[in-house]
């Protein structure tokens, strides 16, 4: 009877200890978690605008997505277009490029979960960062060969051990050189959600910002 015991406690013992594990969080949902991605399934809209200043010429657009059905609306200098996901044609299908990359930008820390079954990644304890040169974490992500707008590209992600993201590189194509890197910086949390709204490129009067940020959660 003992020996049945036994057994019983430790089938229990190894069976919770594989729960434990299959629960352990990725570096991927550490990191999308502490820019407030649980708060995510909340949300029923989204607005924000997406600028960049390049010397003196400034550009903009804007976006209202509605995450729960997919439906989203440009707004720009051109005119207004709403399209869903589901259906789009051509127009659409343009438009859509923009609205992937304003929300990339936005929403990085969560397109690490959203996108975990495209890439690859690697984490690195202790590297060198390559804008502030300060040792910080770092996680390589390089997308799939093919789907998406933009296949095959890479970004690198520098992380304090808080997990907000603080610098990032952009390497088209997976080249081992940047094609792009910025800050990630002027944090705002809006209905649990952190959001970095200014992006600044060193050696640069380039920004990369974000105004108007709503969020509506029910």
């Amino acid at each position: 009877m003992k020996n049945y015991i036994h057994v019983i406690l430790l089938v229990s013992a190894l069976a919770m200890g594989l729960k434990t594990a299959a629960q352990e969080e990725t570096i991927l949902e550490k990191i999308a978690n502490a820019n407030g991605f649980d708060n995510w399934q909340a949300v029923e809209e989204i607005k924000f605008t997406f600028n960049v200043d390049r010397d003196t010429s400034h550009f903009e657009r804007s976006w209202v997505w509605k995450p729960r059905i997919n439906d989203i609306t440009a707004i720009s200098d051109e005119g207004t277009i709403r399209y869903n996901w589901a259906d789009m044609d051509s127009v659409a299908y343009k438009t859509n490029s923009g609205f992937i990359n304003d929300k990339y930008w936005l929403l990085s820390p969560y397109q690490l979960v959203w996108d975990s079954d495209n890439i690859t990644h690697e984490h690195s304890i202790e590297t060198e960062s390559p804008i502030s040169r300060k040792i910080m974490q770092k996680l390589t992500i390089v997308y799939g060969a093919e789907g998406g707008y933009t296949p095959g590209d890479a970004y690198d992600f520098y992380f304090g051990d808080d997990l907000m993201v603080q610098e990032w590189v952009f390497r088209k194509g997976n080249a081992p050189t940047p094609s792009m890197m910025t800050t990630f910086e002027d944090y705002e949390e809006i209905n649990g959600l952190k959001i970095a709204k200014m992006h600044k490129m060193p050696g640069s009067k380039f920004k990369l910002y974000f105004t108007g940020v709503e969020v509506n959660s029910d």
